[in-house]
């Protein structure tokens, strides 16, 4: 358990179309449901949508601004397939960037994978809430939410207006 994450709430969107109809079954969001369980963030949802840029947008506005859920991390849709939507509907979502997220988990992943700088993921702020898009593969899910773990809880209460201090 990660001190401080037991603080926050965190759901679990992932980009699939043939996940949202039932026709594949959706193993990198059930691990990262439990990865952030286990680190001690509390489980909010978990929602499967279609690669529809505005079924994305109004998923997340609702899980941000009606839902006031502090983490939202989502699974599928940033390479460069036609279907691939995931960054664009950040676009509609995100106030603030947070380009370090992203250059970090590129970063870790180009160490096992030339593909990786295929990776279109963002992340970012709206309101009170950090949006991370990650990879829809399992084993991508996880390499790359597990470089961002140590910084989310200090993330997240600066977003929320803490006040601590950024050093160590």
């Amino acid at each position: 358990m990660r001190e401080g994450a037991q603080r926050f709430s965190f759901a679990v969107v992932t980009m699939s179309d043939r996940g949202s109809r039932g026709e594949r079954e959706d193993t990198s969001g059930k691990l990262l449901q439990g990865l952030l369980q286990e680190e001690g963030y509390f489980f909010s949802a978990y929602v499967i949508v279609p690669d529809d840029r505005e079924v994305i947008v109004e998923t997340l506005l609702d899980l941000i601004d009606n839902r006031k859920i502090d983490l939202i991390v989502t699974t599928g849709g940033t390479g460069v397939a036609p279907t691939d939507v995931t960054p664009e509907a950040m676009q509609g979502v995100i106030e603030k960037d947070i380009p370090g997220m992203a250059e970090a988990m590129r970063a870790a992943s180009l160490r096992m994978t030339p593909h990786a700088v295929l990776s279109r993921a963002r992340a970012g702020i709206r309101g009170k809430s950090l949006i991370i898009n990650l990879p829809g593969s399992t084993k991508a899910a996880r390499e790359n939410i597990e470089v961002l773990l140590p910084a989310l809880p200090h993330a997240l209460d600066k977003i929320q207006g803490g006040t601590s201090d950024c050093g160590r």
